[in-house]
């Protein structure tokens, strides 16, 4: 048994720099065609030519690859219009992080409201730049997603005309939010849909399963598997994954971030197909996003097998979700 994607996505996707640029940002340019990359470097991408830098480090990075990478910038309030004129051929969104709410995101905006963010957002509704939020609260770790939804509802209302997308949402008043407001969309992650937080922290300690936000009940996966596996024309794959040296997960200080990139595809296809649904995951690894951003990807065709696929121990420092575990589908061909 066999399945071809058309051009698969990862509408959210963090490469890093430097060494760890080199180890995951071929693995993801293998398998999609193009992604969406954050802009939470150290310092953050602030300016069109460190853009255009970190953009050329990871063309290098992939070598032949057809894979488009497509740019965003580190959201702040002083951007004016010029700026935003200048920059738009260059990047695809703008990503707006609370601040310190995950990683690398001291710089983000602290106590976000629609008035004192209109410079920007105002110049990015009408030049047609998507806003990415990163949507929680600095309440609760459980509730933190719930409680931003009414500044969603600011934002969405306060701006009718810019696109605003809820990044890796795993609430289920997130997904109820999709229905309120027609210009709010979300990216969903591969770990979202799999995992609660019992799988990570209900008996022994699975750092490589904790992430912002983090993994949250039954019924509020319930709910992304509902939008996932009907593709609903509003979502879209987001893996987010975040790699992470091994000796950062696996201390006291345990990182925040999954890293999926590699087996993202065998993995959902092993679930499209577990519910019945492999006619919706071309939709929603790639023809939503396409229709939701405007993009048209570089020509690749993923085809994927139903022979067990022997998930790595690691992928250099970097361990994936499922290491050492044994995925049914695997990739058969890349053309």
């Amino acid at each position: 048994m066999t399945i071809s994607l058309n051009s698969p996505l990862d509408m959210h996707l963090h490469l890093r720099d430097q060494e760890m640029l080199k180890v995951v940002a071929p693995l993801s340019a293998e398998i999609f065609a193009g992604a969406v990359i954050m802009p939470n470097l150290v310092p953050p991408i602030t300016t069109i030519e460190v853009l255009e830098s970190y953009r050329d480090r990871i063309v290098e990075s992939i070598g032949d690859s057809k894979f488009a990478p497509w740019m965003t910038l580190f959201f702040k309030s002083d951007y004016d219009r010029e700026f935003l004129e200048s920059a738009k051929e260059h990047i695809k969104a703008i990503k707006l992080y609370p601040a310190g709410i995950t990683t690398n995101s001291e710089g983000g905006v602290s106590g976000i409201d629609p008035k004192s963010l209109a410079q920007t957002l105002g110049a990015m509704s009408d030049l047609g730049i998507p806003l990415l939020v990163h949507g929680e609260s600095n309440g609760f770790v459980m509730d933190r997603e719930k409680e931003f939804g009414a500044v969603y509802a600011q934002l969405a209302e306060a701006f009718p005309d810019l696109k605003i997308v809820m990044e890796h949402i795993t609430t289920k008043e997130s997904a109820k939010l999709l229905e309120r407001y027609e210009n709010l969309y979300a990216t969903i992650t591969l770990h979202h849909l799999l995992i609660t937080l019992d799988d990570v922290a209900g008996g022994m300690l699975q750092p490589h399963l904790f992430c912002k936000p983090i993994a949250k009940r039954p019924e509020d996966r319930e709910a992304l598997l509902r939008l996932a596996l009907e593709a609903h024309p509003k979502v879209m794959f987001g893996s987010d994954s975040a790699p992470h040296p091994q000796s950062a997960k696996e201390s006291y200080g345990c990182a925040a971030g999954v890293f999926t990139a590699p087996i993202a595809l065998q993995a959902l296809t092993g679930l499209f197909e577990a519910h019945n649904a492999l006619d919706h995951i071309q939709a929603f690894v790639s023809d939503n996003a396409q229709s939701i951003y405007g993009v048209k990807p570089p020509q690749k065709i993923v085809t994927l097998e139903k022979k067990p696929f022997e998930v790595p121990d690691n992928y250099g420092e970097v361990v994936p979700m499922f290491a050492a575990d044994v995925l049914e589908w695997s990739i058969q061909s890349i053309d």
